[in-house]
């Protein structure tokens, strides 16, 4: 039996995370691309066959990335090297223009099978790579979520097979049109969650010899690998404050894994010295946004903690209350996902307010019925919808709503909504888009952008309410 071994290393969700932090060891420093950079190059001169892939959402979460469009996170991941790349839904937060531009500047292939160009049958990006290790071929295709049709579904030329099952023919057919007795290992990078990732596993026949699931999105932590269908599923978390490693013993006669180790490598300062060279080039960003952004904005009588998208939180119920007060709305929700940090405060700088919410949406004020209302709740507080995965809210303090196995109440300024009354309701412009999907509100007749950007309502807030409190209040409550 003719075997060889070969070490993949993969990310996801790094969101920008360019810079160490301290870690809870005194004098130890976790992540940060330095750091994740020494590391590969540790593993790339200690091991003879390397790979390393990211499964998606290189940009968005950091300042540096923000004011740079994404292109200093492209740039730094061009240093990084990776073999293979594949799109997770923030590459499309700038735009699908800005996008192709960003692959341009890729010195590395990033790859996805299932975004096409309505009318022309052609797909958007390249749909997979054969990379040749040591006389060993490896086919690398991916797959991305359905928010990124979201997020570009005003761009009539895009469109896509997302759900599971035409996702799942579309891995066939890159299996069946290029994987051949060559072929020895066949990963697919995905960003579509890991309870996705299992679904999908199902799904695919096993002729078309899927070894791995390298997947993303749901920045799931694991002990070890889920195998399903005889596919080993995994992922990294989120941030560079760990990478995955697979040591994989591939046979070349059957093209299957014979053996296998994987294990999640915290990157810390005790395991290797930062890339120096990648860090002074970072810093170079890192100063220039340090001098437009340091200033002072607020300042919390304690820090503000966003530790969960699925519950109420204390930094979500200040930005909840902003946005009510801006659009004079009865009731406000604010994307959990779209608040990025775990914890700011209790000093704010216009750097930290950024970073934590870099996205600058609209506001959007509509008018709905109780009944809506009722609808509406329902349908964001079910269980099903707190996996992880879904679209969860933050809510400002006139909102008080239980539930358990259903909506059992719903109030606002203490009150109980009634299905025939009128309410305001305050929404970002890319949940108001998404209203039906996301939110089981459908029939909205009238509707007022209030504000072109939620940040700036956000800064002003915050300048003016210095000293602000937060507690968790019961705004949402879950028997």
């Amino acid at each position: 039996m003719a075997t060889k071994k070969f070490t993949i290393l993969h990310s996801n969700d790094m969101h920008g995370d360019f810079l160490a932090e301290v870690s809870g060891k005194p004098g130890q420093t976790i992540g940060g691309l330095a750091l994740l950079s020494a590391y590969i190059n540790k593993v790339r001169a200690e091991e003879k066959n390397v790979l390393y892939v990211v499964s998606g959402d290189m940009v968005q979460g950091s300042l540096i990335d923000t004011e740079y469009k994404g292109i200093s996170t492209i740039e730094i991941m061009n240093y990084l090297a990776p073999d293979v790349v594949a799109l997770g839904n923030h590459e499309f937060d700038y735009g699908l223009p800005h996008l192709l531009f960003l692959e341009k500047m890729a010195n590395f292939p990033i790859v996805n099978a299932n975004l096409y160009i309505k009318n022309y049958g052609r797909r958007l990006m390249t749909p997979y790579k054969i990379i040749t290790k040591d006389g060993f071929d490896f086919l690398f295709t991916g797959i991305i979520t359905e928010k990124v049709i979201d997020s570009i579904s005003q761009d009539k030329l895009i469109g896509s097979f997302i759900n599971l099952e035409e996702a799942s023919s579309e891995v066939g057919k890159i299996c069946n049109a290029y994987k051949n007795n060559d072929i020895d290992l066949t990963v697919l990078l995905t960003h579509i969650g890991f309870d996705s990732d299992k679904q999908l596993a199902t799904m695919l026949k096993p002729e078309w010899g899927v070894d791995l699931i390298i997947g993303g999105h749901s920045h799931t932590v694991l002990e070890k690998p889920e195998k399903v269908n005889n596919i080993l599923i995994t992922q990294a978390g989120t941030s560079t404050n760990q990478v995955g490693r697979f040591d994989i013993v591939v046979d070349d006669g059957t093209n299957q894994i014979v053996d296998y180790q994987w294990s999640l490598i915290p990157i810390t300062s005790d395991i290797v010295a930062p890339d120096q060279k990648l860090l002074d080039f970072i810093q170079g960003f890192k100063k220039e946004v340090d001098a437009k952004y340091s200033a002072i904005l607020s300042k919390f009588s304690s820090q503000l903690t966003h530790p969960s998208r699925e519950v109420e939180t204390s930094l979500g119920n200040v930005f909840a209350d902003a946005f009510a007060q801006c659009a004079q709305s009865d009731i406000a929700l604010v994307g959990s996902g779209s608040i990025r940090s775990q914890q700011l405060g209790p000093v704010v700088t216009l750097n930290d307010l950024i970073t934590c919410f870099p996205y600058n949406d609209s506001l959007v004020k509509v008018t709905v019925s109780g009944l809506q209302l009722k609808n509406l709740f329902s349908h964001i507080m079910r269980i099903e919808n707190r996996d992880g995965e879904g679209e969860c809210y933050q809510v400002n303090s006139s909102v008080r709503a239980t539930y358990s196995n259903k909506l059992d109440s719903l109030t606002v300024d203490g009150s109980p909504i009634t299905d025939y009354s009128t309410y305001t309701l305050c929404l970002q412009g890319y949940h108001f888009s998404q209203a039906e999907k996301y939110l089981n509100l459908s029939g909205i007749t009238e509707s007022k952008v209030v504000s072109t950007s939620a940040q700036d309502v956000i800064i002003e807030y915050l300048r003016n309410h210095q000293n602000i409190s937060s507690a968790i209040e019961g705004r949402l409550v879950y028997n």
